[in-house]
């Protein structure tokens, strides 16, 4: 049973790669892993931070995507006008799993008294590992018992990004390389060790525009709505917007709504001055929500202070 539900995985994997589909995994809380999308928001807080994003798609179905992502960035140089960090994200659907890691560098120009422009470069590899035996193969000669393993790609992506305090927008492409995942090379008939005349499968060039912004309501009560755009060519234009609510700046309670995809409740919780959780739900507003649950992801963020005044004035995104 487990095996016949990785078919259904492995034809998700199909047309997310050879479709004109969006490739990129996709997240709840893109308000806080920014650096997955946009290099130029490394070094943005000002302090060495930590995070930590688990993703779990579609609870219920075997194959479905899970995500996990871990970011560390810190400004450098004795201004703090640049900054650098790491990413490492892996995510598995069905018989497949990538391993993406990048380095990213950003630069910064003030602006004004609080507002500073931030341009970004991410630079990296794709690994690809695809085993075909995790799938119910009903003929034994089936050419899927080929498998792909440490298949290596280049990645090279960049941004830019503005902010206030109180206001951010960014617009970045995170893979400017027409990568090419497997192609007809990839997979051979056991019987007559010829190549398959399959299609090839590549990636395809992901847009992302985000915005916040935050009003202050009370002195204990901040407001902040947030949108990410995601634009993939042939694929339709894929809209997040988030409503969010900051409580003694301890607390955070929002919702959030993914254009005819899914309804989403956000919660997060300020542990001390240097940690941060977070869980997000997603409810499919499709007709997969009849196969499967919802989808879950859950955050944790840990920031190192070197100067204290910024523990004293943290900032909402």
């Amino acid at each position: 049973m487990k095996k016949s539900y990785l078919v259904i995985g492995f034809l998700i994997l199909i047309g997310v790669f050879s479709g004109n589909a969006q490739q990129d995994p996709q997240y709840t809380q893109y308000m806080y892993n920014t650096q997955v999308i946009n290099p130029a928001y490394v070094g943005n807080k000002n302090t060495l931070n930590f995070g930590f994003l688990y993703r779990t798609q579609w609870v219920g179905l075997d194959g479905a995507p899970e995500t996990g992502t871990l970011t560390i960035d810190s400004p450098i140089g004795s201004l703090d006008n640049m900054g650098l960090g790491l990413t490492i994200v892996r995510d598995q659907i069905g018989p497949s799993k990538i391993t993406n890691i990048t380095a990213d560098y950003s630069y910064s120009i003030d602006t004004g008294k609080m507002s500073q422009l931030s341009f970004g470069i991410k630079a990296g590899i794709d690994v690809l590992n695809v085993d075909f035996s995790l799938l119910n193969i009903a003929d034994s000669g089936d050419v899927f018992e080929t498998t792909i393993d440490n298949k290596v790609a280049p990645q090279i992506g960049a941004g830019i990004y503005f902010n206030t305090d109180k206001f951010y927008l960014g617009l970045s492409v995170p893979n400017f390389l027409d990568t090419k995942h497997f192609s007809k090379s990839d997979l051979v008939d056991p019987d007559s060790g010829e190549s398959l005349q399959s299609s090839t499968a590549k990636d395809r060039l992901h847009y992302f525009f985000i915005a916040g912004y935050v009003f202050d309501l009370g002195e204990n009560l901040k407001f902040k709505p947030a949108t990410l755009f995601k634009a993939v060519s042939g694929s339709p234009l894929q809209a997040d917007l988030s409503l969010n609510f900051l409580l003694y700046e301890k607390l955070t309670l929002g919702t959030a709504y993914r254009w005819d995809a899914a309804l989403s409740a956000l919660a997060g919780f300020q542990v001390t001055d240097q940690i941060f959780i977070g869980f997000g739900y997603d409810f499919q507003t499709t007709d997969l929500q009849k196969y499967n649950g919802s989808s879950y992801e859950f955050i944790l963020r840990f920031d190192v202070f070197n100067k204290p005044e910024r523990v004293l004035t943290p900032r909402f995104f």
